[in-house]
């Protein structure tokens, strides 16, 4: 960007534009509860994006933080958080920065193979949030609705998802096939295949395993369009957090099948709780 002042153009230094991203980078975190750790607090935040920073304060009833993001985009999504509940305590989630609208992006077009969890709509990382035990107001994930209609999803996040749509249709289905444009009969037998060819290409062992698996189900389509379309209801969110849910049970249950058995007191069960789920 240049400015003109005089007749005398004035060009940003780089330096300008690291505090400007910097500073969009960042948010306020107040009304923390006194027994919140700053792992908590990564733990809960981490779901926006990559985290740089943590600095938490200790106040007289409660804590505050301020946290910093990688990407000014992942800022603008704990700003969604605003009101939401951790520890029994009630979030305020500001910035000192203006968060425009992100321009359109300018990705390469070639397809995409790796995105971050900035990258994914607000409505599918709402839904992430609920599938792993924390609760979010209606009035939350509308306004994570609102944000993706507002925004639109992310070229780089729709080239990655399309991309799945057509590797998975491919090896479930045949050549040129995707799971978009075949009708919901065929899914239970192209699953079985799907599944059967990720199993012997690892495939099902990268971090993508959940939208990959989800794609070859009887409900495909439904997801395919949750994570593509920006009409949604808060019913939708609640509903791709149930099947999050199911694929991690079905993860924990293919686990424990094929773990060697321990025996004896040293046996020791495998913990319950998942990170914040990662795509590459």
């Amino acid at each position: 960007m240049m400015s003109s002042t005089h007749g005398i153009s004035v060009v940003p230094s780089q330096a300008y534009y690291r505090n400007d991203i910097h500073l969009m980078s960042k948010v306020k975190v107040t009304g923390i509860a006194r027994d919140t750790s700053k792992s908590t607090l990564h733990d809960f935040f981490s779901f926006c994006g990559k985290i740089t920073e943590i600095e938490l304060q200790e106040e007289q009833k409660h804590k505050s933080a301020t946290i910093v993001f990688e990407r000014p985009s992942a800022a603008k999504t704990a700003l969604m958080l605003d009101g939401s509940n951790l520890n029994g305590a009630t979030l305020h989630v500001s910035s000192d920065a203006e968060h425009a609208e992100e321009a359109g992006s300018q990705e390469d077009p070639s397809p995409v193979h790796h995105i971050e969890q900035s990258d994914k709509p607000r409505a599918g990382i709402a839904a992430e949030y609920l599938a792993k035990g924390y609760q979010l107001s209606d009035r939350i994930l509308q306004r994570a609705i609102e944000i993706d209609n507002k925004q639109g999803i992310s070229k780089k996040f729709l080239s990655y998802i399309n991309g799945l749509d057509t590797s998975v249709g491919q090896r479930a289905l045949g050549p040129e096939q995707t799971i978009s444009g075949k009708v919901q009969s065929t899914f239970s037998q192209a699953r079985e295949r799907a599944m059967s060819i990720n199993e012997q290409k690892g495939i099902s062992k990268t971090a993508h395993e959940y939208y990959s698996k989800a794609l070859a189900t009887p409900v495909g389509q439904k997801v395919l369009s949750f994570y593509t379309n920006t009409s949604k209801q808060v019913f939708d969110i609640h509903e791709e957090a149930r099947r999050i849910v199911d694929h991690h049970k079905s993860r924990r249950q293919e686990t424990s099948s094929t773990a060697p058995r321990t025996e004896g007191s040293d046996a020791q069960s495998e913990p319950t709780t998942q990170s914040a789920p990662t795509a590459a």
